[in-house]
């Protein structure tokens, strides 16, 4: 019978989420070997499982290696590097931008390893070499755009990262069997315009539209980004890869019958799509397996019945600076007064975009931006309502995350990033939670001194509130989301 830790991490492991991966170790007694949490072997009945911390501790007590997940690739175990997270975060990385060309070596250097050693981690995590995934990631973009639109085929290769309509023909032939123009032909009912184009995302369902949707409507930064008729619309800037930005604007709506959102680009955006994609996959959490989470906080319902909803989402975000600085604003204050100081900054030192649709007008302001000010940020921000405390921890964030020294999207491991933002003065334990649920995407955070977390459950103190929360890791982060959407 398990108990205490040990049902949180079985619940990890039943649901083989890389973001626990590496953090403890399954012994399986019938098989006398011990796994990782995202081992894909059969799942061992839970009285067969015993838990360990450390690779070490499982084969001390008898255990010997799984073969299938190579428990010696877990981050923070492999001998010379945390293999399988570096592999992991390379492919993230891949997949944020699939124009990017800045090769394998760049790519590892901004990873802090050689280029020969990162290729070793992606061939042992992803039996395949790193330029090979991200053709794949390439051509199935490009059968989108050919399958969803009516775009030349020449900007569809573009769109997708190739840099060529040569290169891109003869990939999609030998990988597919057929030229790209063969497969336009045999799909009916494409559609595009000049302006945009619309592709789909899909999701396992069920998924709550209407509370993440109701949750991004409470904290919009006007002129940045609105909610209307059942759809987030907001503004964009990425860098294309040139050091030159480019603007635009998206629109993500709900297909329920697709068990997909579609999301429309504006074609300004087509240089920098798999970036965009990869954006709105993380601001509505996609990736999420919601029969695993809800398996877990369904006991939130003997509290209040129906306090745990099937298809909550976990809000990400689609700008970390644009979000960490929303956070800092909302320090002690009311979410609306938070976003009526975020919209003075976006008014003021962000820039005016032409997007054509009514309520769009800026994108937020970038680190590099606030940075560039001349004298004290404090004189500047202190006009717009914002405190001096406020205004030099938003100075900090910028210079951490315009030096690279905090990484909130791609981090290996959550809980280092968290201690390098409490050390900015002004980020405390609630501030660096809420961001490790919204911009990391962590899973098992939970701002518990939260003033919503706190009037949801008030017939419970702090203390209470800690044990209480113990039954619902490792998703703790959900459960503050039913919470929130309790109020």
């Amino acid at each position: 019978m398990l108990k205490g830790e040990e049902k949180v991490w079985y619940a990890a492991f039943k649901a083989k989420d890389t973001r626990f991966d590496g953090r403890f170790f399954i012994g399986v007694s019938s098989t006398g070997i011990y796994c990782r949490p995202v081992c894909r072997a059969r799942l061992p009945k839970a009285e067969n499982c015993t838990f360990y911390v450390s690779a070490s501790a499982a084969e001390q007590a008898g255990y010997r290696p799984c073969l299938l997940c190579r428990p010696e690739l877990a981050p923070g175990n492999a001998p010379v590097d945390a293999v399988s997270s570096l592999a992991r975060r390379a492919a993230g990385l891949l997949e944020a931008d699939y124009g990017s060309e800045q090769g394998i070596e760049k790519l590892a250097d901004r990873l802090g390893c050689s280029s020969r050693h990162l290729r070793r981690a992606f061939a042992a995590e992803y039996s395949v070499s790193p330029v090979q995934y991200l053709q794949t990631c390439r051509l199935l973009l490009a059968k989108s755009l050919l399958t969803d639109t009516n775009l030349p085929v020449i900007s569809v290769a573009m769109a997708a990262g190739f840099g060529s309509l040569r290169r891109f023909n003869a990939l999609f032939k030998k990988q597919y069997g057929l030229a790209p123009t063969a497969m336009r032909k045999q799909v009916t009912g494409n559609s595009s315009h000049d302006t945009h184009v619309t592709l789909t995302l899909g999701y396992r369902p069920p998924y709550q539209w209407k509370q993440i949707l109701d949750f991004l409507a409470g904290r919009v930064i006007a002129g940045v980004e609105k909610v209307v008729d059942d759809e987030y619309f907001r503004t964009v800037r990425l860098d294309a890869g040139d050091g030159q930005p480019v603007y635009g604007w998206i629109k993500v709506g709900h297909r329920p019958q697709k068990n997909a959102l579609a999301v429309t680009v504006s074609a300004t955006l087509l240089p920098v799509l798999s970036q965009v994609l990869d954006r709105v996959r993380h601001l509505f959490d996609l990736c999420c397996d919601p029969d695993a989470i809800v398996e877990t906080l369904a006991v939130m319902n003997s509290i209040r019945p129906g306090l745990c909803v099937p298809g909550i989402r976990l809000p990400g975000c689609f700008d970390t600076f644009e979000m960490t600085v929303r956070a800092v604003l909302g320090q002690q204050i009311t979410v609306k007064a938070a976003g009526t100081l975020a919209t003075r900054l976006a008014q003021v030192y962000g820039t005016a975009v032409d997007t054509g649709i009514k309520g769009l007008t800026h994108v937020f302001p970038s680190p590099e931006t606030l940075l560039s000010l001349q004298g004290q940020i404090a004189d500047h921000l202190g006009l717009l309502g914002i405190t001096r405390a406020r205004a030099n921890t938003i100075l900090g964030l910028a210079k951490t995350l315009a030096e690279g020294e905090i990484d909130l999207r791609f981090c290996a491991e959550p809980q280092a990033e968290l201690e390098k933002l409490m050390m900015i003065p002004g980020i405390g334990a609630w501030t660096a939670q809420y961001i490790a649920m919204r911009a990391i995407g962590w899973p098992d955070a939970f701002p518990h001194t939260d003033y919503g977390v706190k009037k949801a459950l008030s017939s419970h103190v702090s203390a209470e509130i800690l044990v209480l929360a113990e039954s619902w890791r490792p998703w703790r982060s959900y459960a503050t989301i039913n919470l929130w959407n309790t109020l």
